[in-house]
């Protein structure tokens, strides 16, 4: 976590809600069960996390890191995205999406952009870029802000 100090210096300000957030997706990627990346998703509306999700096997699906990974096309196939799973929790508790902030530790890729936007998500921050031209596009259609971490760190948000 990347406190900023105080005008006297003497105690850290509290970090702004985007870096809050992204602090938490960091956390929530640690519970990934795929060994090829660990990705966190954190969807909120209104200061309050709604769901998180992060990639792993679906549920009653043996885990990449206890049966290897199922390749197809350098992708892995066993594996559901954490922003896929983030969806799924508000569907399983009935948590509407409708005009939600994600933030992702990694950029969504076209199919998981395709259910963000489906979600009603209004706004997705990521740390890692995952360029996909056509995910780019299509959340830009949807009227969906893609904002790079980076550019808001150090920006009391």
């Amino acid at each position: 976590m990347n406190l900023r100090p105080t005008a006297n210096n003497k105690q850290p300000m509290r970090p702004g809600w985007d870096e809050y957030f992204m602090d938490i997706a960091r956390t929530v990627a640690t519970r990934a069960t795929c060994p090829r990346a660990s990705v966190g998703c954190v969807l909120t509306r209104d200061r309050r996390i709604l769901t998180t999700g992060y990639n792993g096997a679906p549920r009653g699906v043996a885990h990449c890191t206890e049966v290897g990974c199922l390749l197809v096309n350098d992708h892995c196939q066993r594996v559901t995205h954490a922003e896929a799973n983030a969806i799924v929790q508000a569907a399983l508790f009935g948590v509407s999406l409708e005009g939600a902030s994600a933030y992702c530790t990694h950029q969504p890729c076209v199919n998981c952009s395709k259910l963000l936007i489906s979600a009603g998500v209004r706004r997705i921050v990521f740390e890692t870029a995952y360029p996909d031209a056509i995910a780019t596009e299509l959340l830009a259609e949807a009227g969906v802000r893609l904002v790079p971490f980076a550019t808001l760190e150090g920006v009391g948000s």
